[in-house]
């Protein structure tokens, strides 16, 4: 970051030289993520980018910087302490959460402890405590089955790369993808993003953390995409404490099988593009969340 940028986030902080500067490393934000401390004690997390790194990441953090400085004291979500959006940066400062990110072995103890706090967040979140878009809006519709069977109609790809049992489906997943989004539509708070590295496990508390997909949608969603992290890197055993809390057990089936076919054809179209600037491990996780939630899908037994 430039440097009297530096100084302007010193200024938000609290003032005081800065004396340590920690760099987090996980997530796909192609810019600075650190832990400060100066030398009057204070301490802050720093988030920064620049649209010279990604033009499109600026625009994510000055959502997150709007929703996260709205957000009631009693949820889940660090204090938004300033932002500043100048000279092509724009930076976020948090309060430092005295926390780690889980996983991505999962201790089943925290796995559970996580997927409590996520269906408490959820309860406190409805209604909508902030103006944010509602999910259809959010998501404008899943189309990423659709896209892949367009091309392969077209002679444009053939598809050798894609699971049999996904590309004998092709045709009815395209079908289940277009009638999610409706199934969707509810009034609580959803970050859309959950995953290891967007959690805080804290002693008091667990914590939720990058909230430029927030939205307005079913109580449920959170959960759901959650689910396809744990199965990735833990396995369909320990993904079943996500899938068999109530808030995700009571659920339609039918609407939760559809919303996660309509997510990893998204996603799965999304990695078959080139990298974004500034994000060369995106496309690789986006591989492995789909072969999991792929797995997920063809456990619902409904295609």
């Amino acid at each position: 970051m430039p440097e009297h940028l530096r100084a302007r986030v010193l200024e938000i902080v609290g003032g005081g030289e800065l004396v340590e500067a920690v760099s987090q490393t996980g997530g796909f934000s192609p810019g600075p993520a650190v832990r400060l401390r100066t030398s009057t004690g204070r301490r802050a997390f720093v988030k920064a980018v620049s649209a010279q790194v990604n033009p499109d990441s600026p625009v994510m953090h000055r959502r997150e910087a709007e929703y996260s400085a709205q957000m009631p004291s009693d949820a889940p979500v660090p204090k938004l302490l300033g932002s500043l959006d100048e000279d092509d940066w724009v930076i976020l400062v948090f309060e430092e959460i005295d926390g780690r990110n889980p996983g991505p072995d999962w201790d089943p103890a925290e796995l559970r402890r996580v997927v409590r706090a996520l269906g408490e967040m959820a309860e406190l979140l409805t209604p909508s405590p902030i103006d944010v878009p509602p999910v259809a809006e959010r998501l404008g519709g899943f189309t990423g089955w659709g896209s892949l069977a367009k091309a392969h109609a077209a002679g444009e790809d053939d598809l050798a790369w894609l699971d049999p049992w996904a590309f004998d489906r092709l045709d009815r997943l395209a079908a289940l993808e277009a009638d999610s989004i409706p199934r969707c539509a509810g009034d609580t708070l959803v970050n859309l993003d959950v995953r290891a590295d967007n959690i805080l496990v804290a002693a008091d508390r667990v914590y939720f953390v990058d909230w430029p997909w927030a939205a307005r949608g079913a109580a449920w969603l959170d959960m759901a995409l959650f689910v396809p992290n744990i199965w990735m890197y833990a396995g369909p055993d320990l993904a079943r404490i996500v899938t068999e809390h109530p808030l995700l057990a009571a659920a339609p089936k039918e609407s939760v099988h559809a919303f996660a076919a309509g997510v990893v054809g998204m996603i799965m179209h999304g990695s078959r593009q080139p990298a974004p600037p500034g994000l060369p491990t995106l496309r690789p996780f986006q591989k492995a969340f789909c072969a999991a939630g792929l797995e997920w899908v063809r456990s619902f037994g409904l295609l």
